[in-house]
């Protein structure tokens, strides 16, 4: 005997009637290295606002500063667009991606060249109401 099926389903696995709701702000075309900022974005991924905006603010690494800017524009955002309440957030996904990597020569000895790469960054910080 086949067993009913609900009527509803969201595959985001939140009920229904209670739309889980994502805010998301990104700083494109920062200049250092996307390895470095992976280390900092992966720290604070799944922890409230309040407690990552404090990670942040005592982490040593330069990318700490950009992420904690994108971090609290995503938590403007949804303060001002959404009405929601910062005390509620959590920090649902931080993405660091790569971006265009400038290229440039440095003259060495005896006519040669060598290369030096600027790489950029994309950081991207999502921040929801928690409720999954």
């Amino acid at each position: 005997m086949p067993t009913a099926r609900p009527e509803h389903r969201s595959h985001l696995g939140a009920e229904v009637g209670e739309p889980n709701v994502q805010v998301s702000a990104t700083a494109k075309y920062l200049r250092g290295s996307t390895r470095k900022a992976r280390l900092v974005v992966q720290a604070i991924r799944g922890r409230p606002v309040e407690e990552a905006a404090a990670l942040l603010r005592f982490m040593p690494q330069a990318a700490a500063r950009d992420v904690a800017k994108v971090l609290k524009s995503a938590t403007a955002n949804a303060e001002n667009n959404l009405n929601l309440a910062a005390d509620d957030l959590v920090v649902l996904d931080a993405r660091a991606d790569e971006g265009p990597t400038m290229k440039r020569w440095q003259p060495r000895a005896q006519g040669r060249a060598f290369p030096i790469h600027k790489p950029q960054t994309h950081i991207t910080v999502t921040v929801g109401d928690g409720e999954d």
